[in-house]
């Protein structure tokens, strides 16, 4: 089904919507509670007056796409391959130069290789656990900048609750609504997931469902690489015996009930009711969503450009659902986090199922939406981003996690990993932070995922101190931590 969005709330604070958390502690000793309405009015002009953010990439992205990796890739097999190391911690793939003059990528990723002077590198992503060395936790923390206070020793948590905090996803439409008549917030092809914990930190949690994202989850298992050609969108199309006329007739009919009830246009005029329903009618009847989803449309070039699998046809989607107007896309890695044959998850038989199936699908997938959305000009305002929840340990055949490993596989490792970023004002042909000689810790420049989530927010003009008011109405910042001003050129 699509979401309506709600309003911005009270509750919200960044250049456009009103105060923050800065702007809250220089209000003094009273706190806001201690404000008369007066009072908060004049903070709010103030803030809006004197403006937030800045700074080199501020404001640059139009829309986001989220490749998430779930499962944890291994940096050392893909991006950041190691020589003169000890055979358990050196990779079992040959290097291979890129386009970039001295990083080497391993023979995994052939195609990226060619196209990543179109983006950056972030070989130092790090953090250290709190209880999140499996998945369902790190996943949490990754999607939210918040870790648990309910975390067991596995490391999984509980399923979403209405009280989690939202996916950085949920925030962002809030904040920066849509401006034409499309879904804002799409997840694709299948959840988030560890085991039977689903969906945990791909909720919009306590800012309500009408933030949470429109999932498009195609019918059939994990390993059908034909699923994308299976999506429907029926919720998005007018039934066979309901006509648009028939719909707009409606419309005006509620216009007509509106005009009789005055009073109360005036006691709900705050939540813009008349805009909502519009906006909800137009999306249906423009058909534009149901245009963007509908992938026979491109050619058979630009399908095989990306690969003809579920990830590939995924990251193709989500070009056409931007292009289209949509926010925010994530595409999710299209097999549970913690499973066999196409997860990240290499515990066992790394080299195998490395080098047969899940490489091949991410170097087509995030080489072909890199290559195609610069060839359309849409990389400018588009920001891409491609991470797991860690990465992989150094030394093949230990456990790190508590999981049995064979002398073919890599534990979790949280403490040194890498990611791509792209667009929207992010650096072409840069490499950010360095790892160690075994890939073990960064050795310059550590980025935490709460900095990454604080980067997303200052592209779209976000204020990563934004304050948002959770289920008990307490203040919180959409991120405790700072962007990274130097990914951006």
């Amino acid at each position: 089904m699509f979401i309506l969005p709600g309003r911005p709330g009270k509750d919200l604070c960044d250049k456009s919507l009103g105060v923050t958390r800065r702007d809250v502690l220089r209000a003094g000793g009273s706190g806001v509670l201690g404000l008369s309405l007066g009072s908060m009015l004049q903070l709010q002009a103030h803030a809006k007056e004197a403006g937030v953010g800045g700074g080199a990439g501020w404001g640059k992205a139009r829309s986001i796409i989220m490749c998430y990796l779930q499962g944890g890739p291994s940096h050392l097999d893909l991006w950041d391959p190691k020589e003169n190391v000890p055979e358990k911690v050196k990779s079992a793939f040959t290097n291979i130069d890129t386009k970039l003059p001295g990083v080497r990528f391993t023979e995994n990723l052939p195609k990226l290789a060619q196209v990543i002077d179109k983006a950056t590198l972030i070989r130092s992503m790090s953090y250290t656990p709190n209880g999140l060395f499996n998945h369902t936790a790190a996943i949490y923390q990754m999607m939210t900048g918040y870790t648990t206070d309910k975390v067991s020793p596995s490391g999984q948590l509980e399923p979403p609750s209405p009280k989690d905090f939202p996916n950085y996803g949920s925030q962002i439409i809030r904040l920066r609504p849509v401006d034409v008549p499309m879904l804002p917030f799409v997840m694709l092809p299948r959840p988030l997931q560890e085991s039977n914990v689903v969906g945990k930190g791909g909720t919009a949690g306590f800012l309500g469902k009408a933030y949470d994202p429109y999932t498009l989850f195609p019918p059939g298992d994990d390993m059908d690489m034909t699923k994308m050609d299976k999506v429907k969108v029926d919720d998005l199309t007018l039934p066979k015996e309901v006509f648009a006329v028939r719909l707009e007739r409606r419309a005006r009919l509620r216009d007509a009930i509106n005009d009789g009830l005055k009073q109360l246009d005036k006691a709900v005029a705050s939540h813009n009711l008349d805009s909502y329903y519009d906006r909800a009618l137009e999306l249906i009847v423009s058909g534009k969503a149901r245009e963007a989803f509908d992938l026979s449309r491109e050619s058979a070039r630009t399908r095989d450009l990306y690969g003809r699998n579920t990830f590939g046809q995924s990251c193709l989607l989500a070009r056409r659902l931007v292009e289209a107007g949509t926010r925010v896309v994530e595409v999710v890695w299209p097999k549970v986090a913690n499973s066999d044959n196409h997860s990240w998850d290499h515990h066992v038989d790394l080299t195998k199922r490395m080098k047969t199936q899940s490489a091949p699908m991410l170097d087509a997938g995030l080489s072909g939406l890199l290559q195609d959305l610069d060839e359309r000009g849409l990389l400018d305002e588009t920001l891409v981003v491609a991470v797991g929840e860690f990465g992989r340990s150094p030394q093949r055949g230990v456990s790190t996690s508590g999981n049995g490993n064979s002398a073919d596989g890599r534990d979790h490792w949280p403490y040194c990993y890498t990611a791509l970023v792209a667009g929207a004002g992010i650096g072409r042909g840069h490499v950010y932070g360095q790892s160690d000689k075994t890939a073990s810790a960064p050795l310059k420049k550590p980025v935490h995922p709460g900095e990454l989530l604080a980067t997303i927010y200052h592209s779209f003009g976000i204020d990563p101190e934004t304050i948002v008011y959770n289920h008990l109405n307490q203040p919180r910042e959409l991120v405790k931590a700072q962007s990274v001003s130097g990914l951006f050129a």
